[in-house]
């Protein structure tokens, strides 16, 4: 590459006012100079400059013009001094200045840059974060907890007990739990806010929106955070924010690679050349790599592959780790045996733990080389690779083509500020046309039964406030005046569909014998649960797994009762029990996943209705708490998501170093009395094996400030 010749192109390109042209040309001639240790000149340096990527500058070869704007645009983002790039600034400029924003930037803009810098600057009391997934919620945790823990608060979970300065991060479900709690938020911020439509997440969307009216409504500013929507249609959730386009200020450059116009033949032979330039792409670049495999089969044909031609790896770390997996899931795991390859899995079913096991070893140049995922790697995460492969170009989970929407967020984990300046993306399927990407927010009907159209009335329109006072007058027939509008107030259903709960509510009023028994959920029997389980998911058929209705209920219910061992046996031991019940460990994650949140969410609702109508005494709370937990202690659940997996808590029991069983134990004063231990202590006992002191590490780092 001719140096000067190229800064010659990217001059003129910014003389003609083609700013997009000339800093993908610039970080093209970034990556050149980081490859061959070339040394960046003043030339570099101000072009660097005039195309705004002030971060990139090089102080001790620039001009003094060049440095003195590399220190004017240095803020403070949490105990250290950081340069901003030219569109990051104006974004926090005019947060500071107190407006609402909602922002759509590429996934390499650096937007939650911006949050830390404000948190600092502005010294807020309260600050909700509300992320989509409790892996990035684990992820700002860890980022936030060692900037700001010193003065603030971080919380994560439900049932916490507030302080003077809270920074709440957490997904939109248990922002609920906090409703009543917070008398004012300082700024709400809402991360990946397109899930607020239900074009992109059906079945959540209508929590966040709950979220954002309710939450909105005591918000002194707010900040929604979106990757490439170039607009937003008309809606009362956004009505008072401006929307501020950054699409076209990328920080990497893509470099895109159409494979799929080297492959032909039938079905088969495609298949099969598919395969054979995936492993050709792994071999040459040796770098770090994402493959977008869409769905479950699609993750196991890619597994399959890899399995059968990767070289077993000969790093320390991933041995380690296969041998854990080997002793705490089992040895027929095909994780177990990607590991050994190299490999990782993330599809949103893993244990949390694992998960973020998984990703940090990505990180590290002696971990992961290769993670296979569905889309929930660009949902749950903001890890980044070098080299992004689309094996396939559909949705996750489904048979449609990827949307224009979907493919930008996927590619856009390629490539990262100060690590990869060109990120590859390699095609092995077409993909889909580039449009524009307008977000439309419908108000669902489902979510009125929820809202009070006094305390919201700004937010509803006419025809909404008549069907919520249709929906009330229905509900007062049911529950009588007083009790529901102190159920309304209370927040206290987990349900989003307000038809459920008062379809539910008129049964139960019209069949009370239906429920009689209720109160067995809280034996210690298993066997005595069966006709109330079988009773419960009834009422939402089709959520409790895979295959036909009746055979779907059975294995579920079969699982709840073997569940309520989790604490007391391995996950290996479980398997063998449920191996009767054609259970392998993929269902395994996906129904204790089913079961902690839709089973109890569902009796949570139920035991809220029959305490008003049957009036009998009956509390099932106590079961409710044991589910939502998978059987856990508490803690030990919660532990998880902060990257302890329950194996390690379960030893830490066993030899008497922490009671996981004391009620009084909860996520905050189990972090000191992990800190009283200290981190060293843990390590050394005998019955901590080699992987779980790499663990340990993890775990300490997330709960450490500074």
């Amino acid at each position: 590459m001719e140096i000067f010749e190229s800064c010659h192109i990217i001059n003129d390109l910014l003389n003609s006012n083609q700013e997009v042209q000339a800093r993908n040309e610039l970080i093209k001639l970034l990556d050149y100079h980081e490859r061959n240790n070339v040394e960046y000149s003043p030339l570099v340096n101000h072009l660097i400059r005039h195309t705004g990527l002030y971060p990139y500058l090089k102080a001790e070869t620039a001009n003094w013009e060049d440095r003195f704007v590399y220190e004017i645009f240095k803020v403070d983002t949490g105990g250290k001094q950081s340069t901003l790039h030219r569109e990051q600034s104006s974004l926090l400029k005019r947060l500071v200045n107190g407006e609402n924003i909602a922002v759509s930037a590429p996934t390499s803009f650096g937007k939650s840059f911006v949050i830390d810098a404000f948190i600092s600057i502005k010294d807020p009391d309260n600050v909700v974060i509300i992320v989509p997934t409790i892996a990035l919620t684990d992820e700002t945790r860890r980022r936030l907890y060692k900037k700001f823990a010193h003065k603030y608060k971080i919380i994560t979970t439900t049932e916490v007990e507030l302080a003077e300065r809270n920074i709440f991060i957490f997904p939109q479900e248990r922002a609920m739990n906090y409703i009543n709690k917070i008398d004012s938020i300082d700024i709400l911020i809402i991360d990946e806010f397109y899930k607020a439509s239900s074009d992109y997440d059906k079945s959540r969307s209508p929590s966040l929106l709950k979220a954002i009216i309710k939450l909105g409504h005591k918000s002194k500013q707010k900040y929604f955070l979106a990757p490439n929507i170039t607009s937003i249609g008309d809606n009362v959730f956004t009505q008072d924010m401006e929307f501020e386009d950054k699409l076209g200020f990328n920080t990497v450059y893509l470099d895109i690679f159409e494979k799929y116009k080297e492959i032909a033949g039938d079905k088969i032979e495609k298949e099969l050349q598919k395969g054979e330039i995936l492993l050709n792409i792994l071999e040459e670049t040796k770098t770090k790599s994402l493959i977008y495999a869409a769905s479950y089969p699609q993750i196991d044909k890619v597994s399959n592959l890899l399995n059968e031609r990767l070289p077993i790896s000969e790093k320390p770390l991933l041995i380690d780790f296969a041998n854990w997996l080997t002793t705490n899931y089992g040895a027929n795991w095909k994780l177990t045996n990607l590991v050994k390859r190299g490999v990782g899995i993330h599809n949103g079913q893993l244990h949390r733990s694992i998960s973020q096991i998984q990703v940090k070893l990505f990180e590290e140049q002696d971990g992961l080389n290769n993670i296979i995922s569905t889309s929930s790697i660009i949902e749950g995460v903001n890890t980044s690779a070098e080299n992004v492969v689309i094996w396939r170009n559909r949705k996750s989970g489904s048979n449609s083509i990827l949307d224009s929407f979907t493919y930008k967020n996927i590619i856009g984990r390629s490539g990262r500020m100060f690590k990869y300046f060109i990120g590859k993306i390699y095609l092995l399927e077409a993909p889909p046309q580039d449009n524009a990407t307008q977000l439309d927010i419908p108000f669902p009907d489902t979510i009125l039964g929820d809202l009070d159209e006094d305390i919201y009335s700004s937010s509803l329109n006419n025809e909404q406030i008549s069907k919520i006072i249709t929906f009330k007058g229905e509900m007062y027939e049911i529950l009588g005046k007083e009790t529901y509008d102190r159920l309304l107030k209370e927040n206290i259903f987990q349900s989003n569909n307000s038809d459920f709960i008062k379809e539910t509510a008129r049964q139960m009023k019209a069949n009370p014998e239906d429920w009689n028994g209720l109160s067995y959920l809280n034996s210690d029997d298993p066997e005595s649960w069966d006709r109330l389980l079988w009773k419960i998911i009834s009422l939402q058929p089709g959520e409790w797994g895979d295959g036909a209705y009746g055979l779907q209920h059975k294995k579920f219910v079969e699982f709840v009762k073997v569940l309520v061992e989790n604490w007391g046996s391995t996950i290996p031991e479980l398997l063998d029990e449920l191996d009767e019940f054609d259970i392998d460990i993929e269902q395994f994650f996906k129904l204790e996943r089913i079961a902690a949140f839709n089973l109890s969410s569902l009796i949570s609702d139920i035991n809220i209705l029959q305490r008003e109508i049957l009036d009998n005494g009956t509390d099932v709370s106590p079961f409710v708490s044991k589910v939502s937990h998978a059987f856990l202690p508490s803690v030990v659940y919660q532990l998880e998501e902060y990257g302890l997996p329950r194996m390690i808590s379960r030893k830490l029991y066993q030899n008497q170093i922490i009671n996981f069983m004391d009620d009084h134990l909860n996520i905050h004063n189990v972090i000191d009395k992990f800190h009283e231990i200290g981190k060293e202590n843990i390590k050394s006992f005998d019955f901590i094996d080699s992987f779980e002191k790499y663990i340990i590490e993890y775990f300490y780092d997330g709960i450490t400030v500074g």
